[in-house]
């Protein structure tokens, strides 16, 4: 496809701050579980944390091709941050942008956009899982209309660090996924109180946090959108959010072949360099496909997107085939590094710890397929 002059800006813009800011720093922060606070706030700076974000509510006014690009770009550096990225853009900002008051862009959508706040979407629970329709946290109703917030959210990323939470809680118990409302929380409330970090295998510079709501009253002007219509919410950016993990999975990938291909140029065996061994050429040639691909299916789905098009099937077979290709890409650049491969002095193992999760979350790839059926 062809990309506007604005598209390729954001991209390039995107991709000089991951070569200079992100790349060297990268397994500093894996080894030691590091938020790169002044990373997210220089990405603020450059409009990549309200890239579709309208241009008078704050934000870039760009594509949501031009996200996905500039989330593969930082993703080439550090997954964790750009799937910190992602989920600030694709459920931080656009269920504000779609949903919200003027009062509360004023109030929560411009430091959003700017990158003064860090979001967090506090949906998953730890019995729901792919599940979300029947939250057990509840939010019921006190004096003067405020509600009150009482449950346990799992998975959250950046729950941590982040400045406000949209929380989903049940208002109407009895209803199901039709009782559900969201909220808007600024973490510094009482009541809001993260149990705990969790130690993973990988993307470990983002954080991944279990929260407590204990009798968190929100006011009742913090409703985002109408009471019982919260679950529409949550699921009205589907398809930007698995669009912009099929990008986060390509970036790992693309990252992963050019450590194969500089490797195999350099490692010589049997007087030549493996690169001009048939069996790693196929290899490699067969890796450079999968990235390709996955590239073309994100790239497709968001253009889709960017034109008011359905695209839910497209953005589901884009995070199911990138997210399995980029977990391939990555073992098969191991195998490429041979004994090298397995050692933590070379980045490729670290890669392919962070594209593991990118078949989980934004919805499992069972899900996916799940989705993708009943469309055929």
């Amino acid at each position: 496809m062809t990309l506007s002059d604005e598209e390729k800006l954001i991209r390039q813009t995107a991709r000089r701050l991951s070569r200079e800011r992100i790349v060297p720093f990268a397994a500093e922060w894996d080894r030691n579980s590091i938020f790169p606070k002044e990373v997210v706030a220089e990405l603020g700076k450059l409009g990549l944390m309200g890239v579709t974000v309208p241009e008078d509510q704050g934000g870039t006014g760009a594509t949501y091709t031009a996200l996905a690009l500039a989330l593969e770009e930082i993703a080439y550096g550090d997954a964790g941050v750009a799937t910190a990225m992602s989920g600030h853009n694709c459920v931080g900002c656009m269920p504000l942008v779609k949903f919200g008051t003027p009062a509360q862009k004023q109030r929560f959508l411009r430091p959003l956009a700017s990158g003064k706040y860090l979001s967090a979407f506090l949906l998953t629970e730890p019995q729901g899982g792919s599940d979300a329709g029947s939250p057990k946290t509840t939010a019921t109703r006190a004096e003067k209309g405020d509600y009150i917030l009482n449950g346990v959210k799992q998975f959250i990323t950046s729950g941590k660090y982040a400045d406000l939470a949209l929380i989903f809680a049940a208002t109407s118990p009895d209803k199901g996924p039709k009782g559900v409302s969201a909220f808007l929380v600024p973490t510094d409330t009482p009541g809001y109180n993260v149990i705990r970090t969790e130690n993973k295998m990988g993307q470990r510079s983002s954080d991944t946090c279990q929260i407590a709501l204990e009798n968190l009253r929100v006011p009742a002007e913090n409703l985002l959108g109408v009471e019982d219509d919260g679950f529409r919410i949550a699921l009205g950016n589907l398809e930007g959010g698995r669009i912009g993990i099929a990008a986060v999975a390509v970036g790992i990938a693309q990252a992963a072949l050019d450590q194969a291909v500089a490797y195999a140029r350099e490692r010589v065996v049997f007087s030549k360099p493996i690169f001009e061994h048939q069996a790693v050429q196929f290899r490699l040639s067969e890796m450079a496909t999968r990235v390709a691909t996955g590239r073309q299916l994100y790239l497709a789905a968001a253009a889709l997107y960017d034109q008011d098009e359905p695209c839910l099937k497209e953005a589901c077979m884009a995070k199911l085939v990138a997210s399995e290709n980029a977990e391939r890409v990555c073992s098969d650049a191991i195998q490429t590094l041979g004994g090298y491969g397995y050692l933590a002095d070379y980045p490729v193992e670290r890669l392919l710890r962070d594209a593991i999760v990118t078949k989980i979350y934004e919805g499992t790839n069972d899900i996916q397929k799940l989705v993708i059926a009943r469309h055929l």
